[in-house]
């Protein structure tokens, strides 16, 4: 028996560490196993406490143990995860940080110095450490391997040169932006060309204006966000605010020209605040004597208006609205509750039209306001039709005293237009509740989560496309419909790209609907809860970023603990894939409802046939909670203040629902990294051309350590003819350009905040091109406040 003297305090250190580890392997181990999960971690567990009891008897032999789980966790790493640096690093970070520790003289040296016997006097035993130095350096070779190597990239080039020669036919002047998408197609594309791969790393700011509106305001709900892409008409800029105040400034200095306050009245139902653009109507030269608004600026608010500003000085047109510049969106509306519903994205605007849709609350009751879609006189606001998707066939302005439909499916994102054809197409939403769809008719099946292409004239539906049947996962159609001209095989096809929250890219014929990559009707999941159903097939685009199903081996962790409670959780809950239904167990939903794609949309190239995006992937939990009552609260512990209301109960509905983020302990993605990327596709032939991972966790991780392992994104990119693509809505907070042939990174810039927005780029009247980002933050992702408008530029000859 070795005495007791050798056993040093540095081993008893050591020892008691490596129990600590192997009892926490251990006891997780044997719940997951118990789930039908992997063995490993009970396994090492237990050679770890071994381990840790051959430390307390200093017998060398702990070494060599240790090498074998050393060798052992590699192995299984390599099978599980490949040569990946993050999910490897997540496996095997911790031991190997314990086997430096056990190499130490303070542990090495009681080991030999305590067992030189006769049988131990060999070259091993003299080195009691080798194998395990062995293994760690056979560790470090495949760590290094793998930091080098990236299995998700996927390498490849745009053709240097446009490969058509299509452009996009627009009366939008070459340096402005007049819609939210720059035109009314929504395509985020810029003609500009002063600003090329071979220059962008010269660019520098020009100029940086404060709104001065910070979120954080008493009564603001908690997703407080500036997600605003300005205008560029003339020589000025047009921008909101999260609290709906219009700003003008002068677009080669920042300074500011006016600012318009529309009073927002009381206190409001609200769910989140935010403002994303402004509609713009074109000068008519129409309006006659003593008319002050030739242009009109037109500005949604949350309280349910709808204004129309002069652009020149932010007076009201009193023209619209009979008098006083503004139409009441809550005509006719039922189960009326301020704030309640409202337009967070700019209305379309037409030659004659404007056209609105609106947020309703999501989860929050079955007595809502109605989805409807208007188009109202651009001149006067008098009402021209109504489309209701509960009441699809009667576009007639409603008489006096009757109501649309409560709680149809809403539009709340941004339309695209078409005028020679005549046609708006509405991305759409879901009815509330989202996770719950047992009493929905058959004209919201029908419409739910598709896109429609509505009659300008008379708001008839001319066709639809769903993009989810019987939608369960809160996967509104997010992204606003671009509209494109395509080449394939020698003929000009009209066409609308359509990025959704399942990360599907639709390419469809926008004069008919008809999809023109193929696409596919897959089996999904069954066995919604009872009294309600899930569609036997989901359709799948032959362009699609949708995840693979995650299994327990893409769990993963800062460490081998939370990564273990990470497996753990995830064979707890429901997941068989893509569409898994919501469940009283719990559901895994992968892509959540934070979607691959979302409000930012995408950008498309006309002359290069291509789209460039910013895919997202975070899991999110759907767990269904059953209610008793219409009034108790079964997933919140106290009502919200004021009037803000209490999210997720579904008060009317059989359920309520818990919704959050899959996250590990640590408050980080459960599944591996990449959870962001940038990437860019063929829209001829929907193949992805080149796609790499996007963005550092330098504000996510509780280090500022600025690691490339991907983050998502929130606001969408803006692509220019100079072959340059820019975004800034990255979780880190930074703007970015991109060569748009390769992909690579080629300039960034540090933000004040999170710039969670959609960027654009204009020509000053000094002939520079411009860059423009708006770095506010985003409440709903944690990301820092700010009110920047910050606009970049070559310098100056």
């Amino acid at each position: 028996m070795v005495s007791t003297s050798h056993r040093s305090p540095f081993l008893l250190v050591a020892a008691a560490i490596v129990f600590l580890c192997g009892l926490a392997l251990a006891g997780g181990g044997i719940w997951l196993v118990s789930l039908g999960g992997s063995w490993y971690y009970l396994v090492a567990g237990v050679a770890l406490i071994a381990t840790a009891g051959l430390l307390y008897a200093a017998k060398p032999a702990a070494l060599w143990l240790y090498a074998a789980v050393v060798l052992g966790s590699l192995a299984w790493a390599v099978w599980e995860a490949g040569f990946d640096w993050w999910p490897l690093a997540a496996r095997g970070g911790v031991l190997f940080v314990i086997g430096l520790l056990l190499l130490t003289p303070w542990i090495t040296r009681p080991l030999r110095e305590g067992n030189e016997t006769k049988f131990q006097k060999t070259p091993l035993a003299a080195r009691p450490g080798l194998p395990l130095a062995l293994s760690l350096a056979a560790a470090f070779a495949v760590a290094a391997f793998s930091w080098i190597s990236d299995p998700h990239r996927i390498e490849g080039q745009v053709a240097a040169s446009p490969a058509t020669g299509l452009s996009q036919s627009s009366d939008v002047p070459t340096g402005e932006w007049h819609q939210y998408g720059r035109t009314q197609q929504g395509t985020r594309f810029s003609p500009l060309k002063q600003i090329t791969p071979e220059n962008v790393s010269k660019l520098q700011k020009a100029w940086e204006f404060h709104t001065g509106d910070v979120r954080g305001k008493p009564g603001d709900p908690t997703e407080t966000t500036y997600e605003v892409t300005p205008l560029k008409i003339g020589k000025d800029l047009f921008l909101c605010t999260p609290h709906q105040h219009v700003i003008s400034l002068d677009g080669d200095t920042g300074k500011k020209n006016w600012e318009f306050d529309p009073e927002i009245q009381g206190k409001l139902a609200l769910q989140h605040l935010t403002c994303r653009g402004l509609g713009y109507h074109e000068p008519t030269g129409t309006l006659g004597d003593g008319a002050k608004c030739d242009a009109k600026l037109f500005m949604p608010t949350a309280d349910g208006r709808l204004i129309a500003l002069n652009p020149k000085d932010g007076s009201r047109c009193a023209a619209f609205g009979g008098g006083d510049g503004e139409i009441d969106l809550w005509q006719h509306m039922p189960n009326v509750n301020p704030g309640s519903y409202y337009s967070t994205s700019p209305p379309v605007v037409t030659t004659d039209l404007v056209v609105v849709g609106g947020t309703v609350l999501d989860n929050v009751s079955t007595h809502e306001p109605s989805g409807v879609i208007r188009a109202f006189d651009v001149e006067t606001g008098d009402l021209v039709w109504n489309w209701d998707p509960a009441n699809p066939d009667e576009t007639q302005p409603l008489p006096p005293g009757e109501s649309y439909t409560p709680n149809s499916p809403n539009s709340w994102s941004t339309s695209s237009v078409d005028e020679e054809l005549g046609l708006v197409y509405i991305p759409m939403g879901n009815q509330p509740p989202d996770q719950w769809g047992a009493n929905r008719s058959e004209p919201v099946e029908r419409y739910s989560t598709s896109v429609v292409a509505l009659d300008l004239r008379t708001g008839q539906p001319r066709w639809h496309f769903q993009t989810v049947h019987h939608d369960l996962w809160d996967y509104d159609v997010p992204s606003q419909p671009s509209l494109i001209d395509l080449s394939i095989g020698g003929e000009t096809i009209p066409a609308l790209v359509q990025a959704t929250k399942q990360g599907e890219i639709y390419v469809l014929d926008r004069r008919t609907g008809e999809p023109v990559l193929p696409v596919q009707e897959m089996k999904a999941p069954q066995g919604a809860v009872e009294g309600d159903h899930t569609a036997p097939t989901q359709p799948v685009s032959a362009l699609s970023y949708g995840p693979e199903p995650l299994t327990g081996a893409d769990m993963w962790g800062v460490t081998l603990f939370d990564q273990l409670a990470c497996r753990i959780e995830f064979h707890k809950l429901r997941y068989e894939g893509r569409f898994t239904p919501p469940s009283e167990q719990g559901s895994l939903v992968h892509p959540g409802n934070f979607g691959v794609f979302n409000w930012g949309s995408v950008a498309v190239d006309p002359e290069r046939q291509i789209v460039v995006s910013s895919p997202a992937y975070l899991a999110f939990v759907s767990k269904l909670v059953p209610r008793h009552d219409d009034t108790s609260l079964y997933v919140n512990d106290s009502r919200p203040q004021g009037a803000l209301p209490a999210l997720n109960e579904n008060f009317g509905a059989r359920y309520a629902v818990q919704l959050h983020p899959f996250y590990s302990p640590l408050k980080l993605p459960c599944q591996e990294p990449p959870w962001g990327y940038v990437s860019a596709a063929d829209l001829t032939t929907g193949k992805k051309i080149w796609m790499h991972r996007n963005g550092t966790v330098r504000d996510l991780a509780p280090v500022p350590v600025p690691f490339e392992m991907g983050v998502p994104d929130l606001g969408g990119p803006v692509t220019t003819a100079g072959g340059v693509a820019f975004l800034s809505g990255t979780m880190d907070y930074y703007v970015r350009a991109y060569d748009v042939h390769t992909g690579e990174e080629i300039w960034k810039d540090r933000l004040p905040a999170g710039g969670q927005a959609t960027p654009m780029s204009y020509e000053g009247s000094d002939g520079r091109q411009y860059l423009l980002v708006v770095a506010g933050g985003h409440g709903s992702t944690g990301t820092k406040a700010g009110d920047s408008v910050i606009a970049y530029a070559l310098p100056a000859s």
